[in-house]
């Protein structure tokens, strides 16, 4: 009996390793594949920033014959139908697409996560105020109403910004509110009001800490929703007016040339896809290292 009890315990024991084990390793894997989407983040937005030193011409520039085919001599990506560098524009046009969508997503995080400290942390009639009017935000149709937006105001790459923005934040606001009720009744904060710390410090030492990186997942993760969001409007024609170089208007322009001259339409395309998947799986990266802590 005690040699099957001592290897019952060692059977145990041998297990208990395993799983602790594998569990470094998960924990390991999470930490990796955050920091890659932290660099994919990072390193597109310097690629962004840098697309007109990268870009081997002027986006408006006429380089060639029109409709010249990919892997042309001067222009690896072919030409458009009236000679312009289609490598060029579409770089341009990423670097549209990721810079709009990160100042779109800083505003919304910015307006609705003081919404959101504010309802969270005052309670009563200026919570429920706050989030009557962030329901209402919320039950309106987004795209529509940006639609709207942006007819009022005009077609313009600033107009379409202002647009999604209005209508990008009470997300943000709903996330940090819950975020903040959570920490304000956690014992922390609760011996911080018995000890005397004024509402200003248990906002900014206690509270916003906490509900920063819910906003900074939540954000991550938006970022390939909000691109797709972007190039919908500007396939619509209410971005930037043309030549500007963005992706969804190069698409749409070239809708006409799908059958013969697949390229011009194609390609915007192709990009559009590869910048909401690497700001998605960039963003479970992050989300996932979080969740580990």
């Amino acid at each position: 009996m005690s040699v099957t009890l001592q290897e019952a315990a060692t059977e145990l024991s041998a297990t208990d390793s395993l799983r602790s084990f594998w569990s470094r390793l998960e924990r390991i894997w999470a930490g990796a594949r955050a920091n890659v989407g932290t660099s994919v983040i990072v390193i597109f937005s310097i690629a962004a920033l840098g697309a007109p030193l990268i870009a081997p011409h002027p986006p408006d520039a006429i380089v060639g014959e029109p409709f010249l085919t990919p892997l042309s001599s001067g222009a690896l990506l072919g030409t458009d139908d009236v000679g312009r560098d289609m490598l060029t524009r579409i770089l341009f046009g990423m670097q549209s697409s990721w810079l709009s969508a990160l100042v779109v997503i800083a505003s919304g995080v910015l307006v609705g996560g003081i919404i959101g400290l504010i309802a969270g942390a005052a309670g009563g009639l200026v919570d429920s105020v706050l989030m009557r009017i962030t329901d209402t935000f919320l039950a309106l149709p987004g795209p529509v109403l940006a639609i709207a937006v942006v007819a009022a105001l005009g077609p313009s790459l600033r107009n379409t910004l202002v647009a999604v923005a209005v209508v990008w934040w009470p997300l943000y606001a709903r996330v940090v509110r819950a975020q903040i009720r959570e920490l304000a009744a956690r014992p922390h904060v609760e011996a911080a009001q018995l000890a005397g710390a004024s509402r200003l410090r248990i906002l900014t030492h206690h509270l916003l800490p906490g509900a920063g990186p819910v906003a900074i997942v939540a954000a991550t993760l938006d970022v390939s929703a909000l691109i797709l969001t972007l190039a919908s409007l500007s396939f619509l024609g209410l971005g930037a007016p043309a030549p500007a170089p963005e992706l969804g208007a190069m698409s749409a322009r070239g809708l006409p040339y799908l059958l013969e001259f697949w390229w011009i339409p194609v390609l915007p395309s192709v990009a559009i896809f590869c910048l909401a998947v690497i700001a998605n799986l960039a963003g479970d990266a992050i989300r996932d290292r979080e969740a580990q802590r």
